[in-house]
């Protein structure tokens, strides 16, 4: 395969679309995080950051700044359901760094904010799976069809990861699977 095809096209407005879809995942369980670090701002200030880029800011190294800082903030949780909620902020700003590669692994990009997510309020509920699906099911009503379409450029999700692997393609095969009419048009 050359270079050239396994190129995918993305505009700045499929980022942002991919970008607003992730934060409006990530800032459902922020209080997660803030119950457990309630001094500790990075991971509200990266999600604020992919809001600000998803509406029309610059993608620009504050907002690769606050990724990074929201994932040593995930590093410093004392519980692994906190952990999980900075990782879904750290995933949200990161989101709009997706590459323009048609490799499995930039699904992370688009999805990554979701499934850590789910991973959260599962851990919060005491490892329940079906906490972690009714998650996802809210993740999927988010997605707007640019989401959708941006996500279909790409392979399927790959294997392994943990349960959070497995709740990123549970998203995957959801959102690939929405007949065009149960899309929305707009976040929600």
């Amino acid at each position: 395969m050359s270079g050239e095809e396994n190129q995918i096209v993305l505009s700045k407005q499929d980022l942002r679309e991919v970008t607003a879809f992730a934060a409006a995942c990530a800032e459902v369980v922020l209080e997660v995080f803030e119950a457990d670090q309630p001094g500790d701002s990075r991971p509200r200030e990266a999600v604020g950051a992919a809001w600000e880029f998803a509406r029309g800011g610059e993608r620009g190294k504050s907002l690769r700044d606050t990724a990074w800082a929201a994932l040593r903030a995930a590093k410093g949780a004392d519980t692994e359901a906190a952990c999980e909620a900075a990782r879904a902020a750290m995933s949200a700003a990161g989101a709009a760094y997706l590459h323009p590669l048609a490799k499995a692994t930039q699904v992370k990009h688009i999805l990554g904010a979701g499934a850590h997510a789910a991973r959260a309020a599962e851990l919060v509920a005491g490892h329940d799976p079906g906490t972690g699906a009714e998650q996802v099911e809210r993740a999927l009503r988010r997605a707007t069809p640019v989401v959708v379409e941006v996500l279909e450029r790409f392979p399927a999700a790959p294997e392994g990861g943990g349960r959070v692997g497995e709740l990123i393609r549970m998203l995957d095969e959801g959102l690939r699977s929405l007949p065009p009419a149960g899309r929305l048009s707009a976040s929600g």
